[in-house]
């Protein structure tokens, strides 16, 4: 039986508390209850029930002139919500707290401090009764105070946050969701402080927050308080962690994203001014990452047990929304809040919505920053600097900002898209894009100074991670797809990719796996660097090169370890968006003149007239010179089967001419970690040379599988350089001669108990070439994303015809 009338401590609550202490405080008790004996730490305190607030707007008789302000609001008047909810919120500021609710808030208090120590600082955050539901996140609608010392300041708190539930995004938003304003009810959390202003802090989720893939943990962080990162102030750290093999027992980062951090929020020395303020890190910490590996690691298993206990509750899976805290005093990790997340989790898996920005070479690229949502909008660019002009805003526009906050609510819920200067993917303009279901843009550094002259814009959250903004108006495809009801055909219907930022969005196609992952578009897009030129930085000649290579590489320990990290995490992302599925990923295939074009790849590289058919392929990863940047290739590979878990991932070697070199390439496999069948282990070979179809009785002991590549088989088999337009219109898939060799193959295959495929264009391109292979029974295609869910219900009903 609690002691006090208005106030529950954290271990008297849990989440059907709600109703009394708000949807924060309610969480915040759940977890201290069930969550900190499993090892989840939280920092105790006490919530202000919102009896307690119906007690001060009762004996103070408020709810006439409360009425009289809210009742015949129009929220669409910017200007006239912001005075009638200033009125308001003086009204609620300055009448006096109940005297029986002022000395329980002291008592409650001088426990807490007999629990830590006298010179305990306090967070104070308000707790709405109608905040944090599964459809709706009132999140950083009332107002939150922080390193709160002494009685006076925190009754003084208190008030303030009794006031803060009707801020003007607050009534705008409890309109808009059809929440009475009468109806609910405000608690206040009081809760020691967690010392990340000598430390840092940050937001995650248990799933990714831009195509809902649920098999993640998303962790953003930055140095200092974490109100920088909630609303947006920083470009913050982003790390993944995979679940399914982390409760497996793998310990490894999947992939992450060293934001600039350029300042951090600290206490203010003079806290009759403000309580907090803003610094710049220093140089050393815009070049670290905030939080350790293994810091993130433990984020990732709180992050877990978290949602594990609240979906066990609620009888479903449950991706949860939570704010962490490193204390810089005893170096321990902190959940200071946690919500049921609210928009990705809330969409619908079965309807697919694609979009596809249709641009040419004249487009142009205006600014880019980090994508938020996978949509396309257009509209009037509208640069707002300062919150006093939103009135002028209207609806259609693009709003392009420095950051926003709260208080922007109004104008965002009228805008297109968003873009910022400053933020991170769970900053307050991406939380709100989400709910909103617009895209953003946000982190692109110079937008306001960019775009104050480009009235049409086009912003495309289409292509990965990385957002775009067009100059004038780029025409766009839109695809929805309906994928309930849609049967799994025979065939084996996989996908060709190599961008690792559209893997999780792209594994919600209808699929069976990954029939072709390029590591040469990992390598050229995310590292950029030859190899060779990694390992050898002496023979680089030109100082301009060697800079930007200094550059690329900076914040880790050598090249070499930049090529592992980079090309370890791109394949790693792949595999674990279609975990457990097979992933089959293709050895490096650049060509010499391709080489050549990475940075320092000219020192390297030979010159060859037709590199089409020169050193590429098989041929490389046996030579003496090139065998170094091969063995990363296989390191790579390695530590994303064996220490990242992904044992989905099958390798594939290109351009094997002959048997002899299949035979040496296993050698310097296994030489470096990468035997076959160790470890389940695959290994399939590219069947695109006619040599493989000729030979493949003698190929097939040394693979597990073959892949049709029919691009080089075509212009192998006709003599056609597919690079030269000069012969183009003699390349042709369907030509007989190459229709034997891929029947050939297949029935090669099958005759050696191999898994075959093919990984071409032939099928994508060509209804009539799916019959064929359909027919042939090719046990799997892998397919480009855009052409996936039309060649797939076109083999479901040739299979009908077929009776398969």
């Amino acid at each position: 039986m609690s002691r006090f009338t208005y106030i529950k401590f954290f271990d008297e609550i849990g989440i059907e508390d709600i109703p009394l202490v708000g949807g924060k405080n309610a969480s915040l008790g759940e977890m201290y209850q069930a969550l900190v004996p499993q090892g989840v730490l939280v920092p105790n305190g006490f919530a202000i029930t919102s009896e307690a607030y119906h007690l001060l707007i009762n004996e103070n008789q408020l709810l006439g002139e409360m009425h009289r302000l809210l009742d015949t609001l129009d929220i669409n008047n910017v200007r006239d919500l912001a005075d009638r909810g200033h009125h308001i919120r003086d009204l609620v500021y300055n009448a006096p707290l109940p005297k029986v609710l002022e000395l329980e808030i002291i008592e409650a208090y001088e426990l807490l401090k007999d629990q830590f120590d006298e010179n305990i600082s306090l967070a104070i955050r308000s707790s709405a009764t109608a905040e944090d539901l599964v459809t709706a996140s009132f999140a950083g609608q009332q107002d939150t105070y922080l390193n709160i010392h002494g009685k006076g300041s925190l009754l003084d708190a208190c008030k303030r946050c009794f006031a803060s539930l009707f801020t003007d995004r607050a009534i705008h938003y409890r309109v808009e969701k059809g929440f009475d304003h009468f109806d609910v009810g405000l608690s206040i959390g009081v809760q020691k402080m967690v010392r990340s202003d000598l430390a840092a802090s940050g937001v995650m989720f248990s799933l990714d927050t831009e195509s809902g893939f649920r098999d993640t943990v998303f962790i953003t962080g930055a140095f200092g308080l974490g109100e920088n990162v909630v609303q947006g102030a920083v470009d913050p750290d982003e790390f993944y962690v995979h679940k399914p093999t982390y409760e497996q027992g793998y310990r490894h980062i999947l992939r992450r994203h060293r934001g600039a951090k350029s300042i951090k929020m600290i206490y203010s020395p003079d806290i009759t001014k403000s309580p907090v303020r803003n610094i710049p890190t220093s140089s050393i910490e815009q070049k670290s990452f905030c939080i350790q590996d293994d810091e993130v690691l433990k984020l990732a298993e709180y992050a877990i047990k978290i949602e594990k206990h609240y979906s066990k509750k609620a009888g479903y899976q449950k991706p949860m929304d939570m704010e962490w805290a490193k204390d810089g005093l005893d170096g321990k990790l902190y959940i200071v809040q946690a919500r049921p997340e609210t928009v990705a989790s809330q969409t619908k898996a079965n309807l697919l919505e694609t979009y596809h920005v249709n641009k040419s070479e004249d487009t142009k690229t205006l600014v880019t920053g980090r994508a938020v949502g996978s949509k396309v909008a257009q509209g009037k660019a509208h640069v707002i600097r300062d919150a006093s002009f939103m009135h002028e805003f209207k609806a259609g526009e693009i709003l392009v900002s420095d950051i926003t906050t709260p208080d922007w609510e109004p104008v965002m819920k009228i805008a297109s898209a968003i873009v910022t200067n400053r933020g991170g993917r769970t900053c307050h303009a991406a939380i709100i894009a989400r709910e909103l279901g617009i895209p953003a843009i946000v982190g692109c550094q110079d937008a306001t100074e960019v775009l104050i002259n480009n009235p049409e814009i086009t912003v495309s959250c289409a292509e990965g991670d990385t957002g775009n903004v067009y100059e004038g108006s780029v025409p766009f495809d839109v695809m929805h797809t309906d994928l309930s009801g849609l049967p799994t055909p025979k065939t084996e219907m996989m996908l060709n990719i190599a961008n690792p930022d559209l893997a999780f969005k792209t594994s919600f196609l209808p699929n069976q796996g990954v029939g072709l992952a390029r590591m040469e578009f990992i390598i050229n897009e995310s590292i950029k660097v030859h190899p060779l030129a990694l390992l050898n930085m002496d023979k680089i000649e030109s100082d301009h090169e060697r800079q930007q290579i200094i550059e690329l590489i900076d914040g880790h320990a050598s090249g070499r370890d930049f090529f592992l990290h980079e090309l370890s995490e791109g394949i790693g992302t792949i595999a674990a968006a279609f975990y457990p599925k097979p992933v089959v990923v293709r050895l490096s295939d650049f060509k010499s003149n391709e080489y050549a074009s990475l940075l320092g790849g000219r020192a390297f590289e030979p010159k060859e007239e037709n590199p089409m058919i020169g050193f590429r392929g098989a041929s490389r990863y046996i030579s003496e010179a090139f065998e170094p940047a091969f063995a990363l290739e296989c390191q790579a590979i390695k530590t994303v089967r064996e220490r990242m878990g992904l044992n989905n991932v099958i390798v594939m070697i290109p351009f094997v001419r002959r048997v002899k070199e299949a035979e040496q390439v296993l050698e310097v496999m296994k030489k470096y970690g990468l035997s076959r069948t160790e470890n389940g282990l695959k290994v399939y070979m590219m069947c695109e040379i006619p040599n493989n179809v000729i030979e493949i009785d003698h190929f097939a002991p040394l693979f597990d599988g073959i892949s049709i590549g029919s691009n080089d088989l075509t212009q192998l088999v006709l003599g056609v350089d597919r690079d030269s337009e000069l012969v183009a219109y003699d390349y042709d898939e369907r030509d007989q001669g190459v229709k034997t060799m891929i029947k050939w193959a297949i029935e090669g295959a099958k005759r050696n108990g191999l898994h075959s495929g093919i990984c071409g264009q032939a099928p994508s391109d060509y209804p009539e070439m799916a019959e064929f292979l359909v027919e042939l029974g090719a046990d799997s295609m892998s397919l480009n994303p855009d052409s996936i869910l039309k060649t797939t219900q076109d083999i479901i009903e040739l299979e009908k015809r077929l009776n398969r």
